[in-house]
């Protein structure tokens, strides 16, 4: 914990300051000082980074799962926002001095405007009561009342206010700008939310194998990794995975990790559509890093339950012709359990083609060391949320797709769901069927 505190001081630092920028654009910039909308404006970008830790934190606490469930839709979501309403802004901060000059220029181009006038009101002389000369005075020549020059009429007077135009135009600029970002940025994460709900579409991928034998060509895997279903995707979610699935009616069925994010007496009932997943030869599992935040030993009886044979690091014969292993993900070792790739493929039959089941593509090492065709995982999500996939480059060997290390092939999906914000840019979500081609075919 302690050695932890030190990013947990920056991460809350770098917090602040993004939300400090984003209300000095769209509320302090476009506001009038001490009015209620720059109340209402900051009382909102103080609650929200609240929600948002309260989401963060709330399943890792143990807070009752309603809790969750209440504060993970704003909270989540709004950290999807925060990132594409800061980028939207940093552009706009580019916009921002190009707008200026644009307006400069047009105004002093302009025929000059007439000046704002104001009528006063017609008011009545003030008429002053006569004097009396004092002795020793001159009073002749005196009118027998005046007006004093103060209270002099001002009848169809023009009073000229002074226009500051400069600040008006400072303030339209801040308020397009501001307005478009925000606009940009509830527009992205909006679109990105209603791919997420409406479930992951179908890919087909086909992979040949050098030593698949002829009666195992076209034999056809269903890889879903990252369901995620937690206290925001639930049972319904599951169902249009299920949906999916069967609706390809494949001959096996691969559950690539990061199934849940909660523990089995919260989410037990969200994951029951699973048992309804049919495939000729069988669905199977294997543990992935959010299954060691969510209890992975009742997990992975819990799946059992399901009808889905967990893989611990061990191995079968597929009867079409091959070997079909799975380790426990890298995140078990922190609990003595972890991957093992000797207990799992050590004394195998090396002239028979194997598929491996991974969570995380960074044990490839592993798996092209062992001899492995093909391994098939998950973990990355491609990224989720644009520009997200930049930093899974740095610590996946590959983000999404098919690629070739030595004589193993590594395909990577994207996953069904989606962590914390229930939202995917640039990386939408997939369940891929993978089609295996014998090359003695």
């Amino acid at each position: 914990m302690i050695a932890f505190l030190p990013f947990l001081v920056v991460a809350l630092a770098l917090l602040g300051a993004v939300h400090w920028y984003v209300w000095r654009r769209l509320v302090r910039d476009v506001t009038a000082a001490g009015g209620p909308a720059r109340r209402v404006g900051t009382a909102v970008v103080v609650a929200l980074p609240l929600l948002s830790v309260a989401a963060l934190a709330s399943g890792r606490a143990g807070a009752p799962f309603l809790f969750q469930q209440v504060v993970a839709w704003p909270g989540f979501l709004w950290l999807a926002v925060l990132l594409y309403l800061v980028l939207a802004l940093a552009v706009g901060e580019a916009v921002r001095p190009l707008l200026s000059r644009w307006l400069a220029r047009r105004a002093a181009a302009a025929p000059a405007a007439a000046p704002v006038t104001v009528t006063a009101p017609v008011t009545a002389p003030v008429p002053v009561p006569e004097r009396t000369a004092e002795p020793g005075t001159k009073a002749e020549g005196e009118p027998e009342s005046k007006v004093e020059p103060e209270a002099e009429s001002k009848a169809g007077a023009v009073v000229e206010r002074p226009v500051a135009p400069e600040v008006s135009r400072r303030l339209f600029v801040a308020r397009v700008v501001g307005g478009a970002a925000a606009a940009a940025a509830a527009g992205t994460v909006a679109n990105g939310a209603y791919g997420v709900l409406r479930g992951p579409k179908v890919k087909r991928v086909t992979v040949p194998l050098a030593k698949l034998p002829r009666a195992a060509h076209g034999y056809r895997i269903a890889v879903v990794s990252d369901i995620h279903l937690g206290p925001i995707l639930g049972r319904a979610h599951s169902q249009r995975i299920v949906d999916a699935i069967n609706a390809t009616q494949p001959d096996l069925i691969a559950v690539v990790g990061d199934l849940v994010d909660g523990t089995v007496e919260n989410l037990g009932p969200a994951a029951e559509p699973l048992a309804r997943l049919r495939a000729r030869h069988g669905s199977f599992f294997v543990t992935g890093n959010h299954e060691y935040f969510s209890g992975a030993d009742a997990w992975v009886d819990h799946v059992r339950e399901l009808g889905m044979r967990p893989l611990r690091n061990e191995r079968l014969e597929i009867p079409a012709g091959f070997d079909l292993a799975g380790v426990d993900d890298v995140a078990g070792e922190s609990e003595g359990q972890g991957p093992d790739f000797a207990r799992a493929l050590g004394d195998r039959d090396r002239s028979r083609a194997a598929v491996l089941l991974a969570h995380q593509p960074v044990v490839i090492d592993d798996a092209v060391a062992h001899g492995v065709d093909l391994q098939l995982s998950g973990h990355t999500h491609g990224g989720q949320l644009w520009p997200g996939n930049l930093l899974a480059e740095l610590a996946n060997p590959t983000v999404a797709g098919l690629e070739r290390y030595g004589d193993t092939q590594l395909y990577v999906s994207r996953g069904a769901g989606a962590w914390g914000p229930p939202v995917r840019v640039g990386a939408p979500s997939d369940i891929t069927v993978v089609q295996l081609a014998s090359k003695q075919a």
